[in-house]
């Protein structure tokens, strides 16, 4: 709904950009990195299949509910730039003032990340970052203190949202909002989870279905609701886009779609409480379904294979836990 949002709505944070350093807008170039789709995606990957009850009790369940949670919150993003439909900065649509100074290599590099087209409401890195962070703070609740967690997601949040204004692809506006929209999804997507910190009644104190302690935040989590969410917002988004005509806007709700129920269908594969991945099996792994990552967005002319590929290597993300096991009773 155009008029909502305006295409204008700085606040000046551009004129105080523009005086900054170069040093300062190379770092912050690096530092949007941190809230990358293909990064969150293999962080949140990397922790899902590695992580061990040092880290939380359930550590599959709290994986896969992160994944779950990020999916929400860039489905939530794709509903939003559809609906708003509002232009980026300027700055963001070139030509890039590349410092004389950065090797040709950098060069190449920082010119495609002070450029982006797209819409620019809400920031997807803001959203995403905030979503990513938080939840990795609130489910892999055995590291260090909830308060340094926090902290610390805050932090790269935070800074990932300052990143994206400093290199001028954003409003301080679009990134408020992304941080505060990320922050949202977290809190949703955990409560469909089951996580009993977000409950209206008190926790349980029985066992879960996997023995440990219902009092435990992961014990009983359950990402399939979470994931069906970002679908059918994802649907919705697509909608929208259809309707304004907005074709790369339909590409990447389908990739949201493709995400929600690659990750139900995934999950539906595995028990929940399967030890860590072995590093033999997910080496491999990882190169496939990364391929497929890869394959879907750089294929985004063909709608249909792109949302295959990207179904497969979200089932074979999530799904990944189950697979040792299978390939034990094969053996035997």
């Amino acid at each position: 709904m155009t008029g909502l949002v305006s295409a204008e709505r700085g606040v000046g944070e551009t004129a105080v950009v523009d005086a900054l350093p170069e040093f300062v807008v190379v770092v912050f170039a690096a530092v949007t990195h941190l809230a990358d789709p293909w990064f969150l995606f293999g962080l949140l990957a990397v922790g899902y299949w590695f992580a061990g009850d040092r880290l939380a009790a359930s550590p599959r369940r709290a994986g896969a509910t992160a994944i779950a949670a990020v999916t929400c919150a860039y489905a939530a993003v794709a509903l939003g730039k559809a609906w708003f439909a509002v232009p980026r900065p300027p700055g963001a649509v070139g030509p890039a003032d590349v410092p004389t100074w950065l090797p040709g290599l950098f060069s190449a590099w920082y010119e495609t990340q002070v450029l982006s087209d797209g819409f620019g409401f809400p920031s997807g890195h803001a959203t995403g970052g905030a979503a990513a962070y938080g939840a990795l703070a609130l489910l892999y609740d055995r590291a260090m203190t909830g308060r340094r967690r926090l902290l610390g997601a805050g932090v790269v949040a935070v800074a990932v949202a300052i990143s994206r204004v400093v290199i001028e692809v954003h409003y301080a506006v679009d990134v408020l909002t992304g941080v505060l929209l990320g922050g949202v999804v977290v809190v949703v997507a955990l409560r469909l989870a089951g996580d009993p910190r977000f409950r209206d009644s008190e926790p349980d104190l029985a066992e879960s279905t996997n023995g440990t302690d219902r009092t435990d935040p992961t014990a009983d989590l359950d990402p399939t609701p979470a994931f069906l969410l970002a679908a059918v917002v994802s649907v919705a988004a697509a909608g929208v886009a259809v309707a304004n005509g907005q074709t790369s806007e339909v590409v990447e709700a389908g990739i949201g779609i493709a995400t929600g129920v690659g990750g139900a269908v995934g999950w539906l594969l595995v028990d929940g409480d399967e030890p860590a991945v072995p590093v033999r099996i997910a080496l491999p792994a990882l190169a496939v379904t990364g391929a497929l990552w890869v394959g879907a967005y750089a294929l985004v002319d063909s709608l249909v294979v792109t949302l295959v590929a990207t179904t497969a290597a979200v089932v074979g993300v999530v799904a990944m836990p189950a697979v040792p096991p299978l390939i034990d009773r094969v053996g035997a």
